[in-house]
């Protein structure tokens, strides 16, 4: 009875891979359509508006997605690895989050140092921005959205670590808020704060710096703390098959207006108050608690979007390279638009099949390497570790 329990909390979930999956998705497609604008590729003239918002320009959605997800999971850790928020072991806390984070981003940071001092091009960090060393120091002190409100955007390869300054300050103090607040109660208040000011960081009319309104820690922590809010509430409260129909179908409904139908949201004013965020978060917190207490299965048409949701973590950090490298010879092409949409598919699927290979070779060895030696409650990590790689299906992406 222990072992199948075990076996049932420490699987993966398909629907939170799935929703990690097509939150990628969404980045990836982004970050092509930026380099296509760049270079002037018309490649959108007779495409709906609407068609063309959903697919390329959802990007900063991916990533809010990707908050409420990190948020949920985080806390659903925590409550199943010491029993209660109260009970975390910060040290261990801090111990897992390193052997999952840093191996990859230290690993990114010596490669682009590397390809900085070669002077290549779309590498080399501006004096106007601060040079490589203010690069680096704000990266390792998660300040790189700080950085780049006051100074301007990085190169791409560095751009994309505002995010991770975003959540890993959340959890630099998340489980000293645990150890303080102590009640669930009290924690949950805490939490509700972050979402209440979430939309006043992202408004137009309280924040006037473009980068900082997108960047900013409170812009992103409101997901965060609704996905943390949703784990407590999931871990707490059992609901009926009809109840998370229902909410599943809300979750989808929610979802499905923000990326499908934006320019329809943005016209409402949602997005100049910063609420678009919300009803996003909102949407994926629904169906997370949907996913999570019916075990949902993914179809197997679903499956290779779930496996890259898996691999999220590594498909963000390393992307941007296969993207400038595919960018490159499109442009000794001369630019054919007919090859457009061929580019972004190979980015798609060799962005994933990096992210698949360095998973297996490097972040997730060294996270098992750092966990058996770092973590104090050996015997329960250790004893979890080996039920999640049981459990696993394709891959596995510990927290």
């Amino acid at each position: 009875m222990v072992g199948r329990q075990a076996s049932l909390i420490w699987s993966r979930l398909d629907g939170v891979d799935l929703l990690r999956g097509l939150a990628i998705c969404l980045v990836l497609m982004n970050h092509v359509n930026m380099r296509l604008l760049g270079a002037e590729v018309s490649y959108t003239q007779g495409l709906p508006r609407q068609l063309v918002s959903s697919l390329v320009w959802n990007g900063q959605f991916g990533v809010q997605i990707f908050f409420v997800i990190s948020g949920f999971l985080i806390t659903s850790t925590t409550l199943r690895r010491w029993g209660s928020v109260s009970a975390v072991n910060v040290g261990d806390f801090y111990r897992l989050r390193f052997a999952r984070i840093a191996p990859l981003m230290l690993l990114v940071f010596a490669i682009l140092s590397l390809l900085h001092f070669a002077h290549v091009k779309e590498f080399v960090v501006s004096q106007k921005t601060g040079g490589l060393g203010r690069a680096l120091a704000a990266a390792l002190t998660f300040r790189v959205n700080v950085l780049e409100a006051r100074s301007g955007y990085l190169p791409a390869n560095w751009d994309v670590l505002w995010s991770l300054s975003v959540e890993e300050m959340f959890y630099l103090c998340f489980p000293l808020a645990c150890r303080v607040f102590r009640r669930t109660s009290f924690l949950s208040g805490l939490l509700f704060v972050f979402v209440v000011l979430g939309p006043f960081a992202r408004a137009q009319a309280f924040n006037h710096n473009p980068i900082w309104r997108e960047y900013s820690y409170l812009g992103g922590m409101d997901g965060i703390a609704l996905g943390c809010l949703t784990a407590l509430l999931s871990a707490k409260a059992r609901f009926s098959g009809m109840t998370l129909r229902v909410l599943g179908a809300t979750g989808m409904t929610m979802l499905v207006s923000v990326l499908g139908f934006s320019i329809r949201v943005e016209s409402l004013g949602l997005g100049r108050a910063g609420l678009d965020m919300t009803v996003l978060a909102l949407g994926v917190c629904l169906l997370l608690i949907a996913v999570a207490q019916t075990r949902w299965q993914a179809p197997t048409l679903l499956r290779p979007l779930a496996r890259a949701g898996g691999l999220s973590y590594e498909i963000y950090l390393t992307h941007v390279f296969v993207v400038l490298s595919l960018f490159h010879i499109f442009l000794s092409m001369n630019n054919p638009v007919r090859a457009v949409p061929a580019m972004f598919l190979a980015v798609l699927l060799l962005s994933g099949l990096l992210g698949a290979l360095i998973s297996r070779v490097y972040s997730e060895p060294m996270n098992r390497w750092f966990r058996t030696r770092w973590v104090k409650d050996a015997v329960r990590d250790g004893f979890a570790l080996k039920t999640e790689t049981i459990a696993k299906r394709a891959t596995a992406v510990p927290l």
